[in-house]
């Protein structure tokens, strides 16, 4: 025989698991959901057999030692997959811990193996099997006898051609020595990540034969919906007309909504292109973003803005509010702290493909990188290249503001070398001349395109950004500075 068995794949209904998972669940495999407890195994088996269970494929679920089956549906019923209709008919519900008591692992297995004769399901779940392991090493049934019933339960849930699970409290399945984890086909690891204040739950695919499942950590988070998985992947370049390989820098531009800043960027910012926009406090960072989505929303575009919640202490940006109020532009944002960059890329990509949005503000950097989890924040400029790239896969185009703190004499243009990552920055920042603050800005880079290498100076007012024309001096500055800012910006670029 020379053909393949082709492995019959089985969605799993958990957001995100089946991408890690190489495609799905093989069907008629042995899987081994483990964590700690409290990982959030139990809710991930419901999760799975609710979405799968159905009048074709009927599901049974074992409980050992956990929780009583009321107790454990009154909580399972909380989340939004749970569908009480399929319980009794699609779903059964059976308690082994009189079976377990007794002591008697053969008496166990008959009972297991009657059940599913009876029933006959396509999917077989066994919640806690550590339990079994627990009550060996108190009673007075050795090790030898244990290993046996670990391998006959293996052997037996591979020959019922029913795709079974084992849920187990496994706080480190690699270290673990147990004849079950070399029986399963598959390994699931669920952990919670504790650094200072913060908790950030993981998901690990350990093993899946046959299938080339993505390796690693990757977050997941439990809400009413259930468990949902965000893999640490890019989103796909697109492939459709208008894809990023037809999109010529030099001649498709956006305005900024100022035409003196167009001009110095040349005809615009590139299509696709992000762009920092950095300066002190108060120089108006937000306001030129804000101006960036009226006119879009001018040219009948949409808009998204990415916001992190301040409470009171935000001033209300009244043109944003009624460009919101008209469905021009959305506002994502977020109340939540010890977010990892894979939610942010996740909730970004969904909802530019949501509403389609062509023109993306973050408000901004600085804000972010205190809503970030410990994780996300100890490598804040990885955080950051996973955001840009993948907005830059989206083909949208992008203003991403950074706030520094105010240094007069410094030219810098971010920290953590995050200037890099951007397409363009253009720079903001403050002059003392003659007793008052002045407002400067120049462009200091635009990948792939020529731009203006001068150094203006604007001010705010009620229709946004004013720039003045080009300014060759600033007579009566200190020691000169303005004429070496102009040279060093020239070298930037």
């Amino acid at each position: 025989m020379n053909d393949k068995v082709d492995l019959g794949m089985l969605p799993t209904g958990v957001p995100g698991l089946d991408i890690l998972l190489g495609g799905g669940l093989s069907e008629f495999s042995f899987t081994l959901i483990a964590g700690a407890p409290g990982s959030g195994k139990t809710t991930l088996a419901h999760q799975i057999m609710f979405s799968l269970a159905g009048p074709q494929r009927r599901a049974i679920f074992f409980t050992v030692l956990g929780e009583p089956p009321l107790k454990m549906l009154r909580y399972q019923q909380q989340y939004s997959f749970f569908d009480v209709n399929k319980v009794g008919e699609s779903i059964r519900y059976v308690n082994l811990a009189e079976d377990l008591r007794s002591g008697d692992f053969n008496g166990v297995m008959r009972r297991i193996a009657k059940e599913v004769e009876d029933f006959t399901p396509s999917l077989v779940f066994v919640d806690s099997f550590r339990s079994v392991v627990q009550t060996a090493r108190e009673g007075s049934e050795g090790v030898t006898e244990l290993q046996h019933f670990v391998q006959e339960l293996g052997t037996r849930m591979t020959s019922w051609q029913a795709t079974t699970f084992l849920i187990g409290e496994y706080a480190n399945p690699e270290s673990e020595v147990n004849p079950i984890l070399t029986v399963a086909d598959g390994m699931i690891s669920l952990s919670q990540n504790v650094e200072t204040n913060s908790v950030v739950r993981k998901l690990r695919i350990f093993k899946m034969r046959g299938q080339a499942h993505m390796a690693g950590f990757h977050t997941f988070r439990m809400g009413r919906n259930g468990i949902q998985v965000f893999p640490r992947l890019l989103p796909p370049l697109p492939d459709e007309p208008g894809g990023l390989s037809e999109i010529d820098p030099k001649t498709s531009r956006v305005s900024t909504g100022i035409p003196k800043l167009d001009d110095m960027l040349h005809g615009g910012i590139p299509v696709g292109h992000s762009v920092l926009v950095v300066g002190p406090t108060g120089c108006g960072k937000t306001i030129l973003g804000t101006g960036f989505l009226q006119e879009g929303a001018r040219a009948g575009e949409h808009g998204l803005v990415v916001r992190f919640e301040k409470g009171a202490s935000r001033a209300r940006n009244v043109a944003l509010e009624r460009m919101v109020q008209a469905g021009q532009v959305t506002v994502v944002k977020t109340h939540l702290i010890d977010l990892t960059v894979e939610e942010i890329v996740e909730d970004l990509v969904q909802a530019i493909r949501t509403t389609g949005a062509t023109r993306v503000v973050l408000d901004s950097l600085s804000e972010l990188d205190l809503y970030l989890a410990p994780e996300s924040r100890h490598d804040f400029r990885e955080s950051v290249f996973r955001i840009l790239s993948s907005l830059a896969r989206l083909n949208v185009t992008v203003i991403v503001t950074l706030g520094l703190e105010d240094r007069f004499t410094d030219m810098r243009f971010s920290h953590s070398e995050l200037s890099f990552l951007a397409d363009a920055v253009i720079g903001f920042r403050y002059v003392e001349l003659r007793g008052e603050l002045k407002r400067l800005l120049s462009v200091v880079k635009v990948r792939g395109s020529s731009h203006s290498i001068d150094l203006r100076e604007f001010t705010i007012g009620e229709d946004g950004i004013e720039i003045s024309e080009r300014i060759a001096n600033f007579e009566g500055l200190l020691s000169g500075h303005a004429t070496q800012v102009g040279n060093r910006t020239n070298e930037t670029d």
